[in-house]
Order: structure tokens, then C-alpha cells, then sequence
């Protein structure tokens, strides 16, 4: 993890209080199973335990140590709260008593948890599923700028069940008109999107206009996806999980990732470079690459396949930058193009340009 630009991003504080990708295809695409081993980027943790609830072992890390601390906190909740309690206390129920619930929380979680959480009360006050910077720049977005292009009622009126042909009809007779795309422009450039939600050096490897870009893959997905259900556009357009929630919190699923807790390992460190960490079976990778220069990419997908069992998968997701096995590697992995297109025709997360799934040999 050589990169450059890496060296410039600041790591201390929650840049992620949720995961932005698609648990539903993460887990089609990795098959997570008893006796499977995967590593997983940590972030804000709800793809790690979407995993972890099929059944694998999972080590979670990352870079920054106050996702470490998120992902930590929602898993003594989780392990510790009935599900009515634990809605409340993440910040997606109201409640007034979330430093109290917190206090109770707080002998199970390590001493670095212990510290970075004791210096965070008005964090902990709003729920913490909020207070990530990606978080508060996208409830701005929705609360904020949104308004400012259509009345209340048309901004709900996008996530009400269409067929593909209404909803296509809808998207470009009502919402796609040049109010939205001239505010959005401003809003998801690079400079703002650099300032308010992702850090400027992820930008560094984009070529041409951010928010163009980002808005021709926004109108493909509001015209093609079934957006009634969506938990990420829920989130932008409410500032909340109102209708859905994400894959870890659904009834079933968090019965199962219970259970499953003691199977989770959380490193501070980075992707490829953590001594004895052992062999996968599979690679929940984000859209990591994409922050890299080739020369990092290749240094670091070799590190990943000496790290792979035979048939271990790679999944992870392009948003600006196109990035796949390096050449040099090609021979070592079998690209899963069909699975790939297939899961990502359903990314609900409709900010990602491309999904990608690789399979060692």
C-alpha cells in the first residue's frame, strides 16, 4: 500500500459509519460458508457481518482506527441488545438514552474502543450509524440541496414501486430536469465531494469531470433499479434507514450474526501487509484499488493472491477508476465476468461504475 496519494488521508476520525456497497451481491459473489475464511476491509462494519452471518470466519481491518472503533461498538451492541434497543441505540429508532445504554456497553469493549468512544458523547447522543463524515455530507445532500429541486412530495414519489417502463418515464419527464442536474453537478464535484464527503487523494488516479460521470451512473440505476426498497437512497433522501434496512439488521440475519460474533478478528493495518494473518478463502476488498497507482495495485494483489487459498475469490468495486487483476497477474486468476455483470445489474448501491469477481486458479 505504497500509493502516495494514501499518505496525505487522514485517519483520524469515522469517515464511515455505514458500508456504501451492496452486502446482497457482496455475499452472492463470495459465497461465505462454514469452514470459509474471508478478509474483509472493515469500514463501517456491516459487510463484515453480513459475512460473518452465512456462516465464515472473517477478519475485518482497516487503516483507520476509529472504524475499527465503530465496527467494535456495533458488535458489543449487537452481541449485548435486544434487536427493539439496539435499532434505537445505533440511531435509527429514536432515543434519549444512548449515553446510558453506551455506559453499559462500555466494560465489553477494548481500552482503545473505551477511549476513542468516552471522547465522542455527541456522537454517541445522535447514534452512531450517523456520525460518519460520508454520512453527514449525504444527509446534507438529501436534506438540503434535494429541496431545492423538487418539492417533498416528488422526492418521495422516487422511491414509490414502479414498473421499469414508469420508472424510467418518471425519471426523465419529472426528476431529471436541469435544476437537478446542475445542482448535483456542484454538489458531487470533485472539489466539494473531495471537501464533504470522500477525502481529496481518492481522487487523485480520476481522469475527467467527478460529478458527470457520477450523475450518468446515477440516472442508469433510478431508471433500471427497483428503488422502493433501497437502503442507500433511504438514507440520502429520509437522513435514515426508514423502509429498509441494511443486510445485517434483517430479521433473521441478525438472529444468525449473534451467534456468530466470536468468529470476527478486527486488525489495524492495512490489506496484504498483516503478519500472520494466514490464508482466505475469499476477499471483501471495497473499491481499495481505486485509491492506488498500478504499481501499488499489483504490489498489493500480489500480496493477496499469496495470501488466497486455491479458488479463494476477490470481489470489489470501481467507481471512477477502472482497475482489474494486473496483467502480470492475469494467468493466476479466472475473472468471473458473468457473475460479476449479473450482481452488478442489482448493485443497489448505484454509485459504483463496475463490480468485479475473480477467482484464484
Amino acid at each position: 500500500m505504497s500509493s502516495p496519494s494514501l499518505h496525505r488521508v487522514k485517519f483520524d476520525f469515522i469517515r464511515y459509519a455505514n458500508c456504501w456497497e451492496d452486502a446482497d451481491i457482496l455475499c452472492e459473489a463470495l459465497q461465505p460458508a462454514p469452514g470459509k475464511r474471508i478478509f474483509s476491509i472493515a469500514s463501517g462494519g456491516d459487510n463484515a457481518f453480513a459475512l460473518l452471518a452465512e456462516g465464515a470466519e472473517v477478519l475485518a481491518a482497516d487503516l483507520n482506527p476509529a472504524q475499527l472503533a465503530v465496527v467494535e461498538l456495533k458488535s458489543v451492541a449487537i452481541r449485548t441488545l435486544e434487536r427493539a434497543e439496539l435499532l434505537a441505540f445505533l440511531g435509527i429508532q429514536p432515543a434519549s438514552n444512548r449515553l446510558e445504554t453506551f455506559q453499559n456497553l462500555r466494560a465489553d469493549l477494548s481500552p482503545a474502543a473505551q477511549t476513542w468512544w468516552d471522547a465522542q458523547p455527541d456522537a454517541l447522543a445522535a447514534g452512531i450509524i450517523h456520525a460518519g463524515k460520508f454520512e453527514r455530507f449525504l444527509r446534507t445532500f438529501g436534506q438540503r440541496i434535494l429541496p431545492l429541486v423538487h418539492r417533498r412530495r416528488t422526492i418521495e414519489a422516487l422511491m414509490q414501486p414502479r414498473s421499469p417502463e414508469d420508472r424510467s418515464r418518471f425519471y426523465r419527464q419529472t426528476w431529471d430536469n436541469r435544476r437537478w442536474r446542475a445542482l448535483f453537478k456542484i454538489a458531487m464535484s470533485r472539489p466539494v465531494l473531495g471537501r464533504g464527503g470522500r477525502d481529496p487523494a481518492f481522487f487523485q488516479h480520476v481522469d475527467g469531470p467527478v460529478s458527470i460521470r457520477l450523475l450518468s451512473r446515477v440516472g442508469q440505476a433510478f431508471q433500471t433499479l427497483p428503488l422502493e426498497e433501497n437502503p442507500w437512497l433511504d438514507y440520502i433522501l429520509h437522513g435514515n434507514f426508514t423502509r429498509t434496512l441494511p443486510r445485517y439488521l434483517r430479521p433473521g440475519i441478525l438472529e444468525s450474526l449473534r451467534k456468530r460474533l466470536d468468529h470476527l478478528t478486527l486488525v489495524h493495518g492495512p490489506a496484504g501487509n498483516l503478519p500472520d494473518a494466514g490464508r482466505f478463502d475469499g476477499f471483501n476488498l471495497s473499491d481499495i484499488f481505486e485509491y492506488l497507482d498500478p504499481p501499488a495495485c499489483s504490489e498489493l494483489y500480489g500480496k493477496l493472491l499469496a495470501q488466497s487459498n486455491p479458488g479463494a475469490r476477490l470481489a470489489y468495486w470501481n467507481m471512477l477508476v477502472p482497475r482489474a487483476v494486473p496483467l502480470a497477474l492475469a494467468e493466476q486468476v479466472t475473472p468471473l465476468t458473468e457473475l460479476a455483470a449479473e450482481c452488478f445489474a442489482r448493485d443497489g448501491a448505484f454509485f459504483y461504475s463496475d463490480f468485479v469477481v475473480e477467482e484464484v486458479v
